[in-house]
Formats: C-alpha cells, sequence, structure tokens
C-alpha cells in the first residue's frame, strides 16, 4: 500500500524539484520564513525518514544531531532526492506485515515524544513529503515559475501561462 504511494509522491517531487531555478536558492518570501533551499532540501530528506524507520526503534534527539545535506544547485537536490528515494523503496519493498507493526520511538534523552509503529513513521514521512511540496509549490508561484501538475495532467502549467498573456 506504501509503495504505490511512495512512488506516486516521488515522481510529483521530482517535477517540483527540477522547476528551481539553481539562482533562487536563497529567496524567500519574508525574513523569518524558509528559504527554497531548506525546504527543497527537506523535501529531499525526508525519504530518508522511511529508510530512518524501518531499520530503527526509534528516534533520539540527545543522540542524532542533525545537519542538512549542503544542497547549492538543482542538480545536487535531485540527487540528493533520488539517493534518499532509492534507499526508503528498496527497504519498503522488502518491507512485511510483522515489520510494519513493530514500535519506533521518539525520545529526548530519557524523555518521550511519542512511540508509535514504522507503519505510522512511513504514513507521517509521506505526508510530510506532501506537505512541504505544497509549501514549495506556493514559494514557486509567488517568483512566477510555474509548477507541475500533482495528480492531475500540467494543467497547472496551462493556468499560469493563459494568466501571463
Amino acid at each position: 500500500m506504501f509503495l504505490e504511494e511512495f512512488d506516486r509522491e516521488a515522481a510529483i517531487i521530482r517535477k517540483m524539484l527540477e522547476r528551481i531555478p539553481n539562482d533562487k536558492y536563497d529567496w524567500k518570501p519574508r525574513p523569518k520564513s524558509m528559504s527554497i533551499r531548506s525546504i527543497a532540501t527537506h523535501i529531499a530528506e525526508l525519504p530518508g525518514w522511511v529508510t530512518m524507520g524501518l531499520t530503527t526503534g526509534g528516534l533520539d534527539f540527545a543522540n542524532n544531531l542533525f545537519e542538512p545535506a549542503a544542497i547549492n544547485t538543482t542538480t545536487e537536490l535531485l540527487a540528493y532526492f533520488e539517493k534518499n528515494f532509492a534507499n526508503g523503496r528498496k527497504l519498503l519493498a522488502a518491507a512485511n506485515e510483522e515489520m510494519m507493526h513493530q514500535e519506533w520511538t521518539v525520545s529526548n534523552g530519557g524523555a518521550i515524544f511519542m512511540t508509535n509503529t514504522k507503519a505510522d513513521v512511513i504514513r507521517v514521512s509521506i505526508c510530510q513529503i506532501t506537505q512541504h511540496r505544497v509549501q514549495l509549490g506556493m514559494l514557486l508561484r509567488s517568483l512566477n515559475i510555474a509548477t507541475a501538475g500533482s495528480y492531475a495532467p500540467d494543467t497547472n502549467k496551462v493556468k499560469f501561462e493563459l494568466q501571463e498573456q
């Protein structure tokens, strides 16, 4: 069930990420907003949460300092996304029902924030990809960059081009 959804989202993400111009990575709509680089890098790393969810018993923030990848071009961004997606997809394709029901915990040292199943981790990862893809689409549209169609043909591009005329 997740594999089909993961593949479908990956196809949409590729179309969205490839539209980011290299000279717009530092752009943000307001000083306190995230830059296109921050959002796009986060989208590209999220398939790695599928890998983490299936290969670990949880995430302890006290022992896992996070440093985002240094992404400066669309070529680097797409390569990073493809690496994370391929790893997550391979593990997801090999997963079984029993594995999906195993517990996965988010904590910070001794403080437990939540314990869910590995299936829940995968669901949240896919939802986060979708959420941030929409956020990136809004930023691209703010820059008059046509966004890719998500669940239908590229009708957004057609509408966008008509509005420009």
